[in-house]
């Protein structure tokens, strides 16, 4: 589908039981519903699943987030023009922070929902920096924010992959990285950046506590900062071998299979 602009770009691959909940992926920062086509390709045959472009995204560019709130009404919207029923939200990274966010103020965001968050997977996701933390962490995502709107995609992206928290991945990797995000639009990547910094977001351990929606972490083992930290969330945690911070790239399978575990043992 098409993006307009207020709407986001979709993709719903229906199971014929429909009965199961609809399975929702949202990508991270610089990525696209694509990135989830090896777990789509896993889950397809048990669930209906259903990928989004986030704004200024994939076939979502022309969609601006502009902060928190509209980012996320926008996901609730496109996931509300698709499905009436359960489902589970899956969110890698900046998605799996969406996700929480939306799970946590869904009610005052789309009050008339016609779906009904049953469970949210979070891979990769960080619950939101103290207060005193947070001028820090602007001005980190401001300079990228504005090395993406001025230098050559390709070379911000070389940097961008040297980061600590994507060091499991070999040289071959990240230039594959590297030439799959080649084609986003660097002003695009900087505005979304801005609208959904980790500086912006409010800690979401309480209200998602409060929401009551049971909440599962997935980490990779080589990700010592968000093993951590989904550790010490009070939520439900899995860690998966050999997989660094992008656990459904990394090991599509093995991720597969823990969110069909989850989801049966409900």
């Amino acid at each position: 589908m098409p993006a307009c602009s207020d709407m986001l770009a979709a993709t719903l691959q229906k199971h014929e039981d429909a009965s199961a909940p609809t399975l929702v992926f949202l990508h991270g920062l610089l990525g696209s519903q694509k990135d989830w086509q090896p777990v789509v390709d896993q889950l397809s045959c048990h669930y209906s699943c259903l990928t989004l472009d986030l704004p200024g995204h994939g076939e979502s560019t022309d969609v601006d987030g502009v902060d928190f709130d509209t980012t996320c009404q926008l996901i609730l919207q496109s996931i509300n023009l698709h499905i009436n029923g359960p489902i589970w939200l899956i969110g890698y990274s900046l998605g799996a922070r969406l996700a929480m966010y939306l799970s946590s103020f869904h009610a005052r965001l789309l009050p008339t929902a016609a779906f009904k968050v049953e469970a949210l997977v979070v891979e990769s996701g960080h619950t939101g920096l103290s207060p005193q933390d947070r001028p820090a962490r602007w001005q980190h995502d401001d300079k990228w924010a504005k090395r993406f709107e001025q230098e050559p995609m390709g070379d911000v992206l070389q940097v961008w992959y040297e980061q600590p928290v994507f060091s499991s991945l070999n040289h071959e990797q990240k230039q594959s990285l590297v030439a799959v995000r080649g084609g986003n639009l660097g002003s695009k990547v900087a505005s979304m950046l801005r609208a959904t910094s980790l500086s912006k977001q409010p800690l979401l351990g309480e209200p998602l506590c409060e929401s009551g929606i049971p909440v599962h972490f997935i980490c990779g083992e080589s990700d010592s900062k968000f093993s951590a930290l989904a550790s010490h969330s009070g939520f439900d945690f899995q860690i998966v071998p050999n997989a660094g911070h992008n656990i459904h790239a990394e090991q599509p399978k093995l991720f597969s299979q823990l969110v069909k575990q989850l989801i049966e043992a409900i």
